[in-house]
């Protein structure tokens, strides 16, 4: 395609031509004869010219599929030039805006008189690429600095949450490969092993080894690093780590050597897949695979609280890695034991404005709980599941909603921070409370009377007026 530039600018017009060349037929159209010599001899396409002339685009010998770009700098009006543009036959024009913001009511009567004429700011098409690769000269000089500081170590834990879920184990298995460690230099380790049967499956299908840590196994480190989880977690048995890579709000605590968090994330996989790509590292099918399926999981496969960046990285994995393995690793989650819950839930579930809630009882383990949540969002008409159920001595309350009305960590956290740890994102969030504090609390309730109260607290929540500024709170 030819490209017309109707430019007055030096460094305008250099960096269109640096940008288009590739791809385009480019020309540049001066009134200043000194600046178009000098761009001339620079070996730059130059025409000198009156861009408000119609015969200045008549000698030019364009076409209707010759593409405009009309420099405004905010100096002077770019109406004639439009104006001979048009009357020229051009229909293809772009004003790209290049000095002060243009005013509204200006933009509004250049519309009018030129409604087919768009509009494209420069620095809106500058930023996103200088952003990304100064955030990216920040990433590396971070990386490079752990690195250096991790180096010397024999011994290295990167410690992941209980009962690891796909980001966890994928983020182990990033940072072992950013530290240029093997399994037996740097352990990848969990105080509460993998339970649940999908990440049990992914584990074994990567061959991803998560070993049993103790807090008094601690001291046998040289360096401590923690991945989709902050010291804090652990109820002060971590007061002091090398290294937080996490994706969950940030929280104080801790004293930490290195840090990266960013809570406007989908999974700390979006993170390290950052931190390999900035420091060049090569990212083997493996790590490749267990990162796409972490993102794709944490993120309900962008359904819910998902960034660009997030996208990006999903982009960049997305070739490296096994798409085959990652469908085996997905394969069929309901089982036998699951269905039991949710059909406890459907038996005993209320209904009401969209918001399903339920006890299921007593469960053995706790992934039940955010299952039975999951599986019954993907209900018609269903905007919020609530579940409730008992592990050990707990009361354990997983709540999802479709991520684009009240935040979900605040809810637990509205009924629940004062009795036990609550917490989440907009569209997840999770309660841990020892019975006998929600006794004490709300009363001695039973089955479906904790049904019913918990549906009370999702009905006052959500006719109370949003706060002004939401901090979102971490949880698992």
């Amino acid at each position: 395609m030819r490209v017309v530039a109707v430019c007055q600018d030096e460094l305008v017009i250099r960096t269109l031509d640096d940008v288009l060349e590739p791809s385009f037929d480019v020309e540049f159209l001066l009134e200043s004869g000194p600046l178009a010599r000098r761009l001339h001899d620079a070996g730059l396409p130059i025409t000198v010219g009156d861009p408000r002339r119609i015969d200045t685009y008549l000698k030019a010998d364009i076409s209707p599929s010759t593409c405009f770009l009309v420099e405004d700098n905010g100096r002077r009006s770019v109406k004639k030039t439009l104006a001979a543009i048009r009357d020229a036959g051009g229909t293809l024009t772009y004003v790209v805006h290049t000095g002060v913001a243009v005013q509204p009511r200006n933009s509004d009567a250049l519309k009018a008189e030129f409604p087919d004429v768009a509009d494209m700011d420069l620095s809106e098409l500058v930023r996103p690429a200088l952003v990304t690769e100064l955030s990216r000269s920040m990433t590396r000089a971070r990386v490079q600095q752990y690195q250096r500081y991790f180096a010397d170590a024999d011994r290295v834990l990167i410690l992941l949450h209980n009962d690891p879920d796909p980001d966890a184990l994928a983020s182990g298995l990033a940072l072992r490969n950013l530290l240029r460690r093997t399994k037996t230099t740097a352990i990848i380790g969990a105080m509460q092993g993998v339970t649940r049967p999908e990440n049990l499956r992914m584990a074994n299908m990567l061959d991803i080894h998560v070993e049993p840590i103790t807090p008094t196994s601690f001291r046998d480190f040289d360096r401590i690093a923690t991945v989709d989880v902050q010291p804090h977690y652990f109820g002060g048995l971590l007061p002091r780590v090398d290294l937080v890579v996490d994706h969950h709000p940030e929280q104080q605590g801790y004293i930490a050597v290195f840090k990266d968090i960013r809570a406007d994330y989908g999974s700390t996989s979006t993170i390290l897949t950052e931190h390999l790509r900035a420091v060049d590292v090569n990212i083997s099918e493996r790590t490749a695979t267990a990162m796409l399926y972490a993102i794709k999981s944490d993120t309900l496969f962008f359904a819910r609280h998902t960034n660009r960046v997030d996208l990006e990285a999903f982009t960049f994995l997305y070739p490296l890695a096994d798409a085959a393995l990652i469908r085996k690793m997905e394969g069929a989650e309901i089982t036998l034991e699951r269905l039991e819950y949710v059909t406890r839930a459907s038996q005993g579930g209320l209904m009401r404005d969209q918001v399903f809630c339920a006890f299921i009882g007593e469960a053995p383990r706790e992934d039940f709980i955010p299952y039975t949540a999951d599986f019954f969002l993907q209900l018609e008409d269903v905007k919020w599941t609530i579940i409730a159920g008992v592990v050990g001595e707990c009361l354990i309350i997983s709540v999802r909603n479709l991520g684009y009305s009240r935040n979900a960590g605040e809810f637990v956290k509205r009924w629940f921070a004062d009795i036990g740890s609550a917490g989440g994102h907009r569209a997840m969030a999770k309660a841990v409370v020892p019975m006998e504090r929600f006794r004490a609390k709300f009363g001695e309730l039973e089955g479906p009377a904790i049904t019913a109260r918990i549906a009370e607290m999702a009905e006052q929540f959500l006719h109370e007026p949003a706060p002004d500024k939401k901090k979102e709170p971490v949880a698992r």
